[in-house]
């Protein structure tokens, strides 16, 4: 049987509240904000060549860009991050599906976060307004799993049935279209090997996916990613305006990049070693650390992440 816990009204547990945002909304409010033009789409790197104080991008569309400055957000699989020389995104062991439900109606459930762990996995469901709900599926796969990654929804709904998890939260499962499923490995950077990568190197840096790549068992990639965004428009504002010190532009470009790196590689490794190991005891099939987890565990778990949310990275 699964055993459940919920954030309360709100999400709130004491100064904390917890929010779900569609990623496609958020990413049309951010281009919403750019000049018509500003975002190129297909346009992957391929290559990368330095000539003097500005880079050359090869694009997958054959595209050549020349750029005075390189930001990779280019994810889990990122070009820029391995040019940088950092150490390569490894298998957690683990899987995840996530889905959205729709209810033209209204669905009707309290603005709460409820989570619950089985045997070898964890269940997370979500309001993300009046009518979807967003929610993840996280497991350690086995042998008889192969066919996960084809039956998806069916997958889960029988991984859920044997656990007695709620009819409601069942239907949540039942009622999302297949288009709308979606289920990948998790993986995540070393969190060792950032503290000494180059997480920038010139005019070159990384941020988001492509710098700190974690399971999602803190729900804070995205918030991360927002965060790098702050502090590297902070960096980057200071030394194109001069304020970053003298010396030539390219120079102070660097410098605050520099700063940047400084400033997020910590946070980055926390974040990342915080997200493993939080997975790994809410999933574990261990009888020691199911036990201690379901009895002693479960609400030290959950201030733990909201602990690592509340950060303030600073204004721009």
């Amino acid at each position: 049987m699964a055993h459940a816990t919920s954030l309360n009204e709100q999400g709130k547990r004491g100064p904390n509240e917890m929010l779900c945002v569609r990623r496609d909304w958020l990413l049309r409010a951010l281009e919403e904000e750019l000049p018509e033009g500003t975002i190129r789409y297909s346009s992957k790197i391929v290559e990368i060549e330095e000539d003097g104080d500005a880079k050359i991008l090869h694009l997958a569309d054959g595209a050549i860009l020349r750029a005075k400055v390189v930001i990779g957000c280019d994810g889990v699989n990122s070009v820029v991050a391995k040019w940088l020389g950092l150490a390569k995104p490894s298998y957690s062991g683990r899987l995840a599906t996530r889905g959205l439900a729709c209810y033209p109606g209204g669905h009707g459930f309290d603005p709460k976060f409820k989570m619950f762990f089985g045997h070898g996995f964890r269940l997370g469901v979500i309001p993300c307004n009046d009518t979807d709900v967003y929610w993840f599926f996280t497991w350690s796969p086995s042998e008889h799993d192969d066919d996960a990654l084809a039956k998806k929804k069916q997958f889960v709904l029988t991984k859920l049935r044997s656990a007695e998890i709620p009819a409601e939260v069942m239907e949540v499962v039942e009622r999302s279209e297949a288009k709308d499923v979606l289920t990948a490995p998790l993986r995540f950077r070393p969190p060792l090997s950032l503290l000494l990568a180059s997480i920038s190197k010139g005019n070159v840096c990384v941020a988001g996916d492509a710098l700190h790549p974690m399971t999602p068992d803190l729900g804070q990639g995205g918030c991360a990613a927002l965060e790098d965004g702050v502090v590297l428009a902070r960096c980057l504002g200071d030394a194109i305006l001069g304020g970053g010190g003298g010396g030539a532009e390219s120079e102070r470009i660097e410098a605050g990049l520099r700063e940047y790196a400084r400033i997020r590689r910590w946070r980055s490794a926390e974040l990342i070693g915080t997200a493993y190991v939080v997975g790994f005891m809410q999933e574990s099939s261990n009888a020691v650390i199911s036990f201690l987890r379901d009895n002693w565990l479960a609400g030290a778990l959950v201030r733990k992440l909201l602990k690592m949310a509340d950060y303030d990275c600073g204004k721009l």
